[in-house]
């Protein structure tokens, strides 16, 4: 079954809650907080991996023991995903989550 109509294709549900207001503003929301995050950590991962490449004497210096800086960078790799996965939770808990669920609540009763 085709949905175009007499006067041309009618908009879908999805269509119109896309177009929505409220759906651009959560979705910049969400691209303004994880695009610049994804791009920090791409560029940490990348310096580590390239200092380790073309730094080796660098990344050989030793810190105490058998720890190198090498080590050392390649756990704090470890520690950044774990506070970006922590500032992602505290911001999607405070800012986030209740302007999705309104959005969805509405959609839901069909105010959207």
């Amino acid at each position: 079954m085709s949905d175009v109509g007499a006067s041309g294709p009618t908009e879908t549900d999805y269509q119109r809650v896309e177009r929505s207001e409220e759906f651009q503003s959560l979705r910049k929301a969400f691209r303004n907080f994880v695009f610049p995050m994804t791009a920090l950590f791409l560029v940490w991962y990348l310096l580590y991996a390239l200092m380790s490449t073309y730094a080796h004497d660098f990344m050989s210096i030793r810190v105490g023991g058998n720890v190198t800086v090498g080590l050392v960078f390649g756990l704090l790799q470890f520690v950044s995903t774990f506070v970006i996965t922590t500032l992602y939770a505290r911001w999607a808990n405070n800012k986030f989550d209740a302007r999705a669920k309104a959005l969805r609540e509405e959609i839901e009763e069909g105010a959207l």
